[in-house]
């Protein structure tokens, strides 16, 4: 039954959100799937965040840890209970990651300013590149997930089964790219469509669901002074708020240096926001994952970090 309903919900995913870009710059994964004991691996402590070695940087100004505990909502787009943040308080977001170059370059500004955020990831690309979203975990970032494969899921086409799997399967997938360290139980809607019983499947499963208080509109800007125009006029307004990004998105990538230096001559402070535990996959989707997703069974690291000269 698994394998036929994420067919379907592969199948339908595309007509919501620009999937062809993603299908045509994905790479074709292996023929054979991976061992069934890649999906549930001993996990490890996630690395704390490198030392701050820049002292003009923008920094962390606290860390919260958030219970997830019935599925709280977060964001004045669509929730309105938890207004945490203090004024000029921002919290930094990156939808639909990971992928080359314009995820790598969204971790060297933050790194650069000694800063963090939330990415919110797609389980499908996370089987493509999972060597780049272990370097977001390594770096100390909170991941959540995203959906397996972006699927809207208010589509009516899709059952609540299948809803269920893109939801369930995400977190598998996450889970596996980063070696069996669980992901955050932090999820985002794709198109922030939050169809009330999943809203609902949700809070059974303690996953807390982020919508945003402003959107940086990257991905219609032409460049990347268009996304730091538009941030800082909202961000200008509101005084503060969980920012939505895509690091998917180039543009987003060029603008990070100088929204971030702006962010910091702006007197704002970056939160950090921490699961109390991670979210617990469910077997079912770890097995479907690995019989289904035809994962890769060999690292596809560059040869320079995996064969090292000693002597000579």
């Amino acid at each position: 039954m698994f394998a036929s309903s994420l067919a379907a919900s592969l199948l339908t995913s595309g007509a919501a959100w620009s999937q062809a870009q993603r299908t045509a710059a994905a790479p074709t994964p292996a023929a054979a799937p991976a061992p069934a004991q890649a999906a549930v691996a001993a996990p490890q402590a996630q690395p704390p965040r490198a030392p701050c070695m820049n002292a003009d940087a923008l920094g962390v100004g606290r860390t919260v840890e958030i219970d997830t505990t019935g599925g709280p909502g977060f964001g004045f787009e669509h929730f309105k209970d938890l207004d945490f943040l203090k004024d000029h308080e921002v919290v930094l977001t990156f939808d639909d990651g990971p992928w080359p170059e314009n995820t790598p370059g969204v971790l060297k500004a933050l790194a650069d300013q000694c800063t963090t955020g939330i990415f919110f990831i797609i389980g499908k690309h996370a089987t493509y590149y999972p060597e780049i979203l272990k370097q977001v975990y390594n770096a100390g970032h909170t991941v959540g997930t995203h959906t397996w494969s972006h699927a809207a899921l208010t589509n009516k086409k899709l059952t609540e089964d299948q809803r269920k799997e893109e939801i369930e399967l995400g977190i598998s997938a996450v889970k596996w790219a980063l070696g069996g360290n669980s992901p955050a139980p932090f999820f985002r809607f794709p198109a922030l469509q939050h169809p009330p019983e999943m809203v609902t499947y949700l809070g059974t499963r303690n996953v807390g669901i982020f919508s945003c208080d402003l959107d940086s509109f990257d991905f219609k800007a032409r460049n990347a002074q268009a996304v730091i125009d538009v941030t800082f006029k909202k961000l200008d307004k509101l005084g503060k708020g969980i920012i939505l990004m895509h690091d998917f998105h180039k543009h987003t990538a060029e603008a990070l240096p100088e929204m971030l230096r702006r962010l910091k001559a702006g007197g704002y402070k970056v939160v950090a926001m921490r699961a109390k535990s991670p979210v617990q996959s469910l077997p079912q989707y770890d097995e479907q994952l690995a019989k289904v997703a035809k994962l890769p069974t060999v690292s596809q690291r560059p040869v320079s970090s995996v064969v090292t000269t000693v002597s000579e």
